[in-house]
This record gives C-alpha cells, sequence and structure tokens, in this order.
C-alpha cells in the first residue's frame, strides 16, 4: 500500500509541473495550446541526448527548458505574426516536433538511459547514514526531490503572476481590449505566455523522462489531456478552496488524476483501455466544472437517495 502511495504521489507531482504549464494557456491566457504535445517529448529527448553524452543534470534540465521556449516562441510567431489560428498554430507546431524530436534522437524512436545518473539518483552521501535510515532516505528521494521542484516552481509562478508581466498575462485572457486600452502590445504578450507554457511543459517532459528512466517518441501523445484533466479536476473538486492559489490546485489535481488511474489499473482493467479511462476522467472533471450541469445532477442524486 505504501510502495502504491509513493507512486502515485511521484507521478502527481512529475506531471503536477506539465499541469502548471497547461494552466498558464488554458486557464490564464485562454489559448488552447496544443503544442504541449511536442514540446513535452521535445524536453524529454533534449534531456536523454544530454544525459547520455555528458552526465550533465543540470544542464539537461536547462536545454530542455530552452527548447520549450522555442517551441511557444514558433506557436506564438505563427499564430501572432502570421495570423493562423490558435488550434492550427499548435498544431503545426505538434507536427513538425515529431521529426525535430526524432531527429535529436538521431531517428531513435526511444533510448532508454538506465545505467546513466538522473536527479532522482541518491548519491553516495546516503552511505553515511544509519541503515535503517538509508532504507528511508532510498525510498522517498524522488518524492522529495520532486516536492522540492514543485514548491519552487509553484513560488516562482506565484511570484511572477504578481508582477506586471504576469498581470497583463491574466487580463489578456481575461479581457484582450484592456491591454490594448493600456497601450501594450497583445501579440508580444501571448507569445510570452506561449514560450513560458511550452518551457515547463518541457522541463516538466525532462523530469518524468528520469523518473521512467528513458524517452520514448510516443510520451508526448495525448499529454494536453492529461494536463487539462488535472487543471479541471484540481479548480472543480477542490475548488471550493478558494484562498487557494491556482497553483497548488491543479498540483492536486493532477495528484487526484494519477491516483484515478492507478486505481482503474489496480481494478485489473485492461492498459490498453488507459485513453479512454482518461477521457472518462477528463469529462466527469468537466461535468463537474460545468456550473449548470452541476445543480442538475445534485438534485437527481437527491431524489434517488
Amino acid at each position: 500500500m505504501l510502495s502504491f502511495g509513493i507512486e502515485v504521489l511521484n507521478q502527481g507531482l512529475a506531471y503536477g509541473v506539465l499541469a502548471i504549464a497547461v494552466t498558464l494557456t488554458y486557464k490564464i491566457l485562454d489559448f488552447p495550446d496544443l503544442s504541449v504535445d511536442g514540446s513535452f517529448p521535445l524536453g524529454s529527448v533534449i534531456a536523454a541526448v544530454v544525459l547520455l553524452k555528458w552526465g550533465n543534470i543540470p544542464l539537461a534540465l536547462f536545454l530542455s527548458f530552452i527548447g520549450g521556449l522555442g517551441a511557444g516562441l514558433l506557436t506564438g510567431f505563427l499564430h501572432v505574426k502570421l495570423k493562423i489560428s490558435n488550434l492550427l498554430s499548435g498544431i503545426l507546431v505538434m507536427t513538425g516536433l515529431y521529426s525535430i524530436n526524432l531527429m535529436i534522437a538521431n531517428n531513435r524512436s526511444n533510448l532508454p538511459i538506465f545505467n546513466v545518473k538522473t536527479m532522482f539518483t541518491v548519491g553516495s552521501w546516503v552511505e553515511n547514514l544509519p541503515q535503517d535510515l538509508q532504507v528511508w532516505v532510498i525510498r522517498f528521494y524522488p518524492s522529495i526531490v520532486l516536492l522540492l521542484v514543485i514548491i519552487v516552481l509553484k513560488l516562482v509562478m506565484d511570484w511572477f503572476l504578481e508582477t506586471k508581466l504576469g498581470f497583463l498575462l491574466r487580463i489578456t485572457g481575461d479581457n484582450p481590449q484592456l491591454v490594448i486600452a493600456l497601450g501594450e502590445d497583445i501579440g508580444k504578450t501571448k507569445i510570452l505566455g506561449l514560450m513560458l507554457s511550452n518551457g515547463i511543459a518541457a522541463f516538466s517532459g525532462a523530469i518524468a523522462m528520469q523518473m521512467f528512466r528513458f524517452y520514448d517518441i510516443s510520451l508526448g501523445s495525448g499529454i494536453v489531456v492529461v494536463g487539462l484533466a488535472s487543471v479541471v479536476l484540481g479548480t472543480s473538486v477542490l475548488g471550493f478552496m478558494k484562498s487557494w492559489k491556482i497553483t497548488t490546485l491543479v498540483v492536486l489535481g493532477s495528484i487526484l488524476y494519477r491516483l484515478s488511474i492507478s486505481v482503474a489499473l489496480a481494478l485489473k482493467l485492461p492498459p490498453s483501455n488507459l485513453k479512454l479511462i482518461t477521457a472518462i476522467i477528463f469529462v466527469l472533471a468537466l461535468v463537474l466544472n460545468n456550473k449548470e450541469l452541476r445543480p442538475k445532477l445534485l438534485k437527481g442524486r437527491d431524489k434517488h437517495a
């Protein structure tokens, strides 16, 4: 049971980084960005290649983030400068990144890193601890690392959203005309938001790849739905926590989502149905988030009680 809980927590925190990325575009910027499906594996493959060649973990994470920034910049350029619709811009970048990811991996669809040190590898310092304590440190080390990453990212994003740029980003999604009235370039604001979102998504891909210890081209398949499900679950199921920051809610939503998936698999449901389970969870989360449907469902439940 403890192992089950640790696994759910680790995956929930790892994909919680992705949930924060998706929140920036879908919840704050109001931009349906599908390029995340390409930037997530982009971060994974960049990190895998860097770790295999140089074994430098900070460099792998940094370059993954930079790669994601580039993907977001391209999406923003297509939408803002070339006037291509937001959905199509994301689809075009996502499609192009599939080939780019293959090129970075030297035309290999997967890269194992089983013999390479990652951010979750416990250092030799653990040998100086008592034997009983070593077991617990090794067991919880990935969770501690992920928790530290999430806390730092959350605090940085909370701070950023309170700055002038963060304020512009928020009102761009809520009231674009106000941005224009303030004399600001709404196009630049959108590009900034897309860059940050895709950069964090690629960063999340690098973390997930190190947790799984391999890169695969299919890692990004449907990943935007995973991020959206986490966001919707966090803001609907936990929406009563009015005083909590949205960054906290979406991370908790990611853990809830992973718990739902893990429970479904524990019930011996076929792994081939995972995408269907994801879609069902997402639909249920959307229904819970719908202010018109939710009272009707609750009323119907009261009648049957």
